[in-house]
């Protein structure tokens, strides 16, 4: 809950939640009943204990009764949490592998590419989950442009991660490049005729294969990953 959403309180109980700010901040401790009470003119010790537990109720301190003065502002453990989830972030974004990425490719009819060659240096990088794979070498990533691949949950605009390889075993999915049409495109890998023909099969319905000799196919890598891209 935000802190403006919180329960409204009491003068006494804002006294009270001041004071054992301000006393945290200055000692590093919080304060005990009387020194509570001093502080906002209490001079009940039950009065102090009745106004501290309508502040845990309210969700503002946390009390600990096996603790000597165990009290803690509940704001205090949520910018700890805060800084420690910041911590974490900041230590996988660290850890966490970059890959090239090198375009987009069709998951629908083939798309065309450059004949240029092109460096990997020159292009954009993206991270990638620290546990999708454990060596980055001959890795890279692509978009996908285009809803051929949507039964295999993988929609327009996803960003698909390949392991650079040119063979593939059926089922496999693949970029494709075939080279008559010197065009690219995401499809999975099946032999046929006795390796006579390849078979580009797309996973959806309303998409037929595509069927190329295998001297007119290139293989560019096979998916080894999907980063779902959520809109």
């Amino acid at each position: 809950m935000a802190m403006s959403e919180m329960p409204p309180l009491s003068t006494k109980q804002q006294s009270i939640l001041d004071m054992i700010r301000s006393f945290l901040g200055e000692h590093g401790y919080p304060p005990s009943y009387r020194q509570i009470g001093d502080a906002v003119g209490i001079s009940s010790t039950s009065v102090v204990s009745y106004n501290l537990k309508a502040l845990q109720k309210k969700g503002y301190i946390i009390q600990s009764p096996d603790v000597s003065r165990g009290l803690r502002l509940v704001e205090d453990d949520a910018e700890i949490q805060e800084a420690a989830f910041e911590a974490r972030q900041v230590v996988q974004a660290a850890s966490a592998p970059t890959i090239p990425m090198l375009g987009v490719i069709a998951a629908g009819q083939p798309l065309p590419i450059p004949d240029s060659d092109f460096s990997q240096a020159d292009c954009d990088q993206i991270t990638i989950p620290p546990d999708m794979v454990r060596d980055t070498e001959g890795i890279y990533a692509l978009q996908v442009r285009g809803t051929s691949m949507i039964d295999d949950l993988i929609n327009d605009g996803d960003i698909v991660v390949l392991k650079y390889q040119q063979d593939a075993q059926n089922g496999d999915m693949i970029a494709a490049w075939i080279k008559d049409e010197k065009a690219t495109t995401l499809k999975r890998f099946y032999w046929e005729e006795n390796r006579t023909r390849v078979r580009l099969q797309p996973a959806n319905p309303l998409m037929e294969p595509i069927f190329v000799h295998p001297r007119d196919l290139e293989i560019q890598g096979r998916v080894i990953g999907v980063i779902r891209i959520l809109d």
